[in-house]
């Protein structure tokens, strides 16, 4: 899987989910439920994965949404 995102910002997170999930691209949020390992203080990043072979046209749903600059680099 493909890291396109990490960020701490949960309505960022809901936003690509929505997007990924209009654009018919399969996603996975890592650590998401690290929050009650953590106790819910938010400093560790949650992590947007997609399938290698899905990651252009997710890349290209998220630019189009104008969250470009929030890509990793890959």
């Amino acid at each position: 899987m493909i890291e396109l995102l990490r960020t701490n910002d949960l309505v960022l997170i809901s936003r690509v989910e929505a997007i990924l999930g209009e654009a018919g691209v399969d996603f996975f949020i890592a650590d998401q439920h690290m929050s009650a390992m953590e106790g819910s203080l938010g400093f560790l990043p949650r992590r947007v994965l997609v399938a290698e072979e899905d990651a252009k046209e997710a890349r290209a749903a998220l630019a189009e949404a104008g969250l470009a600059e929030e890509l990793r680099d890959g």
